[in-house]
């Protein structure tokens, strides 16, 4: 927001220099981000008395004109149809410069000498009225600078204004906090309406249909106005402040809007039918074409104000083209309202209209300043129209809002916050200062503090501390070390858990990613779930940054699936990487959706980067099921069961698998399904596993590790291999061992898995090795043999296989 310094001077002494002030409000939390010199368009242009005026002898409409410009009299040739004798107007001496890049030179004009030129004020750029020369109020110095005369340099600020802090988007508003900042005292503008004629009664009415969304509707009417150009003073405050002067029945409003921070809008009077207005939502698909010249198509619920027939306005954004004030308008009917802030911004956001008034009214304006600024403004146009104001006013206030609640504060907690001494009588000052009203209460031993109905931003007692330590200024807080209070957090178990699981993750080459929790609506149809759990249960956003980012992801497995797609059109040769995220389940409207902290793991390309002394093979399927392996290592785990079980769909049918810990599943491991890799576009086979991070470490948490001394004893090893159905899984043989229970197999494992010629068709051949060994004592040869033999009759009684010869 820009502030003009000398209209901010109209309302508080300001004492400092511009930079000064500049700091002081930063550091307040109304950061300046410049400071910008405004000086006039022109120099060497001086306030210059008419003597004499005597036709011009080569030309009918030039005249010769003697002017006194304070230190000698010289002649100008004019053709200026307004000049006359006595007048004091700007002269543009020989050697000025005006607007256009023009510079004022000795000049012969058909015979005659002109030493300059007498102005108007579209040569001065003071606005766009050429039809004479400038003609200054009587009493005028002569031989003064006219950029001085008329006051026209300045200083303005361009102040960043927090959404929190609408009371600032004004120059009062400014003004307030600088009064407050600086201990003076605030000027406000004096307000004194003159009304004759009727009782505005009896030309129109106001009638609120949505009193949701407008709360407050207040209405004036001023009669018998010129709409002309707006004096000088008043074009000078707005272009300081970045808007356009256009008329002064608008300059108005907008000035006041400036001023005060209530967004006005003057309508023609003669083209309100039925001469009434009525606020109501729009019809979906109902039209509106506005100032600028656009037909807007309305979203059902959009705020209007209309007259008895039409809309004539968008509420809160920008009026109509079928009422604006014209050339010819006479009455003005003068609209001030209060609206339902998130009502105007969503009309706003739909409409793609980011207006001055819309910035305000979705900030909140002061619901009581309402009437005070359309009194203002109605004074204001009565008075430059050279008009008058019907008597009364419409005041349509069907549901008052809520009063600013009391706000306790203790004296006690303020210095606790801030942490420095603050004498009583100084809080009193700054709220008070602030506009607030502040009652003592002895038994708080501190105040009661009830803010004014613009300050919506203060609710507590922690925000009426913080406006004593922004206006007492930071500075003057002393820095102190805090003290350490408590006893140091503790990492939960997820967090403990992922330490034990990092240098696993890192040690087998697998590489951190951390995705977005967002997903593309279309990402159940890419991974094929859109009946199962991920499609059916995924959570949409109400407001989505686009729709690629329209789902809450219900796997990681297309996050780590784009990332692969990623590196690989990149020209990678092998891609391992892990991430550790959230998924999250839609548990119906209105409920917070399930959350599922999970593990995954994705898989491509080369086994070993490229090298001479390395072959060049593949990751597969048992790469990514060993690092699962050595995660259940890492946390003590049993060692996981991988079961065929359930497949899903964007897993390949006959390469995926289940994780299943003592009888709990925990998550799944698999190859991407190869239409899925043709769609994406990847080559090659890449391998994913999810695993369900809560039931992993809730298994983790019952562990109990029990310690044993290293045996000093040697061991024995033997080896059988079996012949069984190609279809059976070794662990099958690995659990009849487990059920034996021998206290000196101390382990046992898969050497050889042999699939080939010399084998019934439909088997295959599982190489066990077996481990003996015995705490207390050095196993003889034949202790081995007898424990050996009866596990081997066990597997083979148990499972019906045979033994390889």
């Amino acid at each position: 927001m820009k502030v003009s310094l000398k209209w901010l001077n109209d309302y508080v002494e300001i004492d400092l220099t511009p930079e000064k002030l500049a700091e002081k409000l930063t550091m307040a939390g109304l950061e300046v981000e410049g400071i910008e010199q405004v000086t006039a368009g022109f120099s060497g242009v001086v306030t210059a008395k008419i003597v004499s005026i005597k036709p011009h002898p080569g030309a009918d409409k030039l005249k010769l004109c003697e002017v006194d410009k304070g230190d000698e009299v010289v002649e100008v040739v004019c053709g200026a149809p307004n000049v006359q004798v006595g007048q004091i107007a700007p002269l543009a001496t020989v050697g000025a410069k005006i607007p256009g890049g023009y510079e004022i030179k000795l000049a012969r004009i058909r015979g005659e000498v002109s030493y300059g030129m007498l102005c108007s004020e579209m040569e001065l750029g003071l606005s766009d009225d050429h039809t004479g020369i400038m003609v200054l109020p009587p009493g005028t110095p002569v031989g003064k600078d006219l950029s001085e005369i008329l006051d026209l340099r300045d200083t303005v600020l361009d102040i960043s204004i927090t959404p929190n802090r609408g009371d600032c988007l004004s120059i009062i508003g400014i003004a307030r906090e600088v009064a407050a900042l600086m201990r003076k005292k605030l000027r406000l503008p004096p307000i004194a309406v003159e009304e004759k004629g009727v009782h505005i009664g009896e030309v129109t009415s106001v009638t609120i249909i949505d009193v949701d969304y407008c709360p407050r509707y207040c209405a004036r009417i001023i009669k018998g106005v010129k709409v002309k150009p707006s004096p000088l003073w008043m074009r000078r405050r707005l272009e300081a402040v970045g808007l356009r002067a256009i008329n002064n029945m608008v300059d108005v409003t907008n000035f006041v809007m400036m001023e005060m921070g209530q967004p006005l809008h003057a309508f023609d009077y003669r083209f309100l039918e039925e001469g009434r207005i009525v606020v109501r939502k729009a019809k979906a698909g109902e039209t509106f074409v506005s100032l600028d010249g656009k037909e807007r198509v309305l979203k059902e619920g959009t705020l209007l104000i209309c007259d008895g027939v039409k809309p004539v306005a968008i509420a809160g954004i920008m009026g109509g083209l079928n009422s604006e004030v014209k050339d010819d308008t006479s009455t003005i009917l003068l609209e001030s309202a209060y609206f339902h802030p998130p009502a105007i911004r969503r009309a706003a956001k739909e409409l793609g209209m980011s207006t001055d008034a819309a910035f305000r009214f979705e900030r909140g304006v002061d619901p009581e300043g309402v009437v005070r600024a359309l009194n203002r403004a109605a004074a204001l146009m009565a008075d430059l129209g050279e008009g008058y104001v019907l008597k009364g006013y419409i005041d349509n206030y069907p549901r008052p809002l809520p009063a600013p609640r009391k706000i306790s504060l203790r004296h006690s907690r303020i210095e606790e916050i801030m942490g420095a001494r603050v004498e009583a009588k100084e809080v009193a000052e700054i709220l008070s200062g602030l506009q607030m009203e502040v009652v003592p209460e002895e038994t708080l031993r501190g105040w009661f503090v009830t803010p004014p109905t613009y300050r919506t931003d203060i609710e507590r007692e922690i925000d009426l501390i913080e406006e004593i330590a922004r206006i007492k200024g930071y500075e003057s807080i002393p820095v102190t070390m805090p003290r350490p209070t408590g006893e140091p957090g503790k990492r939960g178990e997820e967090e403990r858990g992922k330490a034990l699981l990092y240098p696993v993750l890192q040690g087998a080459g697998l590489s951190e990613v951390i995705t977005y929790s967002f997903l593309p609506v279309n990402f159940p149809a890419v991974l094929r779930v859109e009946n199962e759990r991920e499609g059916r249960q995924a959570v949409r956003l109400r407001n989505p940054l686009s729709e690629d980012q329209a789902l809450l992801r219900t796997n990681l497995t297309y996050s780590l699936l784009n990332t692969l797609r990623t590196n690989y059109r990149m020209g990678a040769g092998e891609v391992k990487i892990f991430e550790f995220g959230r998924v999250f389940f839609s548990q119906g409207e209105g409920r917070v959706p399930e959350e599922e902290p999970r593990l995954g793991c994705l898989i491509w390309g080369q086994r070993v980067a490229e090298s001479w002394h390395y072959p060049k093979e593949q990751v597969d399927f048992y790469d990514l099921k060993g690092v699962v392996e050595n995660i259940c290592a890492a946390l003590r785990l049993p060692e996981p069961v991988f079961s065929e079980g359930e497949g899903r769909p964007f897993l390949h049918p006959g390469r995926c698998a289940s994780i299943f810990i003592k009888n709990t599943m925990v998550g799944f491991l698999g190859e991407i399904h190869p239409e899925i890799m043709r769609e994406m576009d990847i080559r090659g086979r890449a391998y994913v596993c999810e695993i369900n991070l809560s039931a992993l470490f809730g298994l983790w948490s019952k562990v109990h590790v029990s310690y044993r001394e290293i045996t000093r004893f040697p061991g024995s090893m033997r080896d059988a291999a079996f012949i069984v159905p190609r279809e059976m899984a070794a662990r099958k043989l690995l659990e009849v061992i487990s059920r034996a229970e021998e206290e000196l197999l101390e382990k046992v494992s898969i050497f050889d898995v042999y699939e080939g010629p010399n084998l019934p068709s439909g088997t295959k051949s599982i190489g066990l090795r077996f481990y003996y060994r015995s705490p207390k004592r050095t196993l003889t040869d034949e202790e081995v043999t007898e424990v050996h033999g009866r596990l081997v009759a066990k597997i083979l009684g148990e499972t019906k296989v045979t033994l390889r010869g």
